[in-house]
């Protein structure tokens, strides 16, 4: 069994910053999982905006963050971190962090364990 923390969501402006943790923990932890950063915005599907192999340290974005959002690792800690720059009122979401045996994928349904969201909200 795996359990995942998520912190670090808030109100920001337009063109601000944010960075989210994701905390990991339980016996079902090892290298071999993925980590990954989902949007939920109001009204729309959960999607994939950012992944992170914590072996080798591979990575993954959405187009939509491609330049603007970086993930990072510190398997010391058994966190991962979500860099959001730039922000833009339609990353407005609820984001998740959620881990695979997959190791690199954005598609939700490769997921076996969801950490609780953490709401980002941008506006002015």
């Amino acid at each position: 069994d795996v359990q995942l923390q998520a912190s670090g969501g808030g109100l920001v402006q337009p063109g601000g910053s944010l960075r989210l943790s994701c905390a990991a923990s339980g016996p079902g932890l090892d290298y071999k999982f993925g980590i990954g950063w989902f949007h939920q915005a109001p009204g729309k599907e959960r999607e994939g905006v950012s992944c992170i192999n914590r072996t080798d340290g591979s990575t993954a974005y959405a187009d939509s963050v491609k330049g603007r959002f970086t993930i990072s690792r510190d398997n010391a800690k058994n966190t991962m971190y979500l860099q959001m720059n730039s922000l833009k009122p339609e990353d407005t979401a609820v984001d998740y962090c959620a881990a695979t045996r997959v190791g690199i994928t954005l598609l939700a349904p490769w997921y076996s364990y969801w950490g609780q969201g953490t709401l980002v909200t941008v506006s002015s």
